[in-house]
């Protein structure tokens, strides 16, 4: 990324600590997950509790073995629905900074609010750092058509792979010779990114402001490619997905899918969309900013599948749909012809 609109570049302390709380939803753990897969040199270990299952394969150490083996700060990399610090995190995150850790969080909730922290923090001279604020004076959202190009990644659900989708599409650009930046828009993708603007910490009335000044006008070859956020279908997060849809005006969408999954995240009796009426969905949405929007393909995250499995579904499905579906994960000549149709 090579300027940061919205939020300056973050200096954040590493290497990291990636605390996983007491969690047993992998769907929960994308800090953790996003910053293990794209940001592995800054992770050496994990810290779990108990009855906490979740694990991103690190070796597990207390704060004061990590902080001896060179970690500097303790990352939250779990995020519950509603993006509170439990209760019973905070015996360990004081821990942390008793041992010479600072904290870094992504919550909604901020460090400094949670007193036993704030005291902690200041008696052993440590920082408590908040990643999930958004800049001061966002704009209201215009639709002024600005110039360059747009890519933004959209899902049938939340916590199912358009961070990871954005980034290996951005990196793919970047192969072939593309002027890219990757944008941020979640917490994982800031701290990865160095930059960004959390998009659900944002005032509904800003959100379509917020991703204007996130991608703003650039040169007429120039790819922004917008990390997606929420789904058009959730119950709890439409909104942050709307506005993002409308703001950066994308001119391609790639629609992000899990096989496999039946119900909507944290939204227990709602059903996952068809791939088909996702795409239409979008398309009709963004369609208010940008008429000439088009969908350019699917991304599966097909990481609970073989190989073969997975290769033969997406091929099918892409012979059904008419268009290329690739784990850009998995990467081949599925997510080549995907990068292809978003480019062509």
């Amino acid at each position: 990324m090579s300027s940061f609109p919205g939020n300056a570049a973050l200096r954040l302390p590493t290497p990291y600590l990636l605390f996983l709380g007491d969690s047993v939803e992998g769907g929960y753990a994308k800090t953790a997950f996003g910053l293990r897969d794209w940001a592995g040199d800054k992770c050496i270990a994990e810290y779990r509790l108990a009855p906490g299952t979740v694990t991103a394969g690190l070796p597990m150490m207390s704060p004061a073995a990590a902080y001896a083996a060179g970690a500097r700060a303790l990352v939250i990399g779990v995020a519950p629905s509603g993006g509170g610090i439990a209760a019973a995190w905070v015996p360990a995150l004081v821990e942390a900074l008793e041992a010479g850790l600072d904290l870094v969080s992504g919550m909604h909730v901020r460090l400094g609010d949670v007193p036993q922290l704030a005291a902690a923090a200041a008696k052993h001279g440590r920082a408590l750092i908040d990643v999930r604020v958004p800049p001061a004076g966002l704009p209201v959202g215009t639709g002024r058509k600005r110039t360059g190009k747009r890519l933004l990644t959209v899902g049938t659900d939340c916590a199912l792979g358009k961070k990871y989708t954005a980034l290996s599409l951005a990196n793919a650009f970047a192969e072939r010779g593309v002027d890219v930046d990757f944008r941020a828009t979640g917490q994982t993708g800031i701290m990865i990114a160095g930059g960004g603007i959390p998009m659900d910490a944002v005032v509904s009335d800003f959100e379509a402001g917020a991703a204007e000044v996130l991608s703003p006008d650039a040169a007429p070859d120039h790819w922004d490619v917008v990390e997606g956020q929420g789904s058009l279908f959730h119950p709890a997060y439409a909104a942050v997905s709307l506005g993002l849809l409308h703001g950066s005006q994308p001119d391609v969408i790639v629609v992000c899918h899990q096989p496999g999954r039946t119900e909507i995240l944290g939204a227990p009796g709602y059903v996952i969309p068809s791939l088909e009426e996702t795409v239409e969905l979008n398309l009709l949405l963004g369609r208010r900013t940008n008429p000439a929007i088009r969908c350019a393909g699917f991304a599966f995250n097909t990481g609970d599948m073989d190989a073969a499995e997975a290769e033969a579904l997406m091929d099918a499905e892409s012979k059904r749909l008419g268009l290329p579906v690739a784990d850009p994960i998995r990467g081949g000549d599925a997510f080549k012809k995907l990068v292809d149709n978003c480019l062509g």
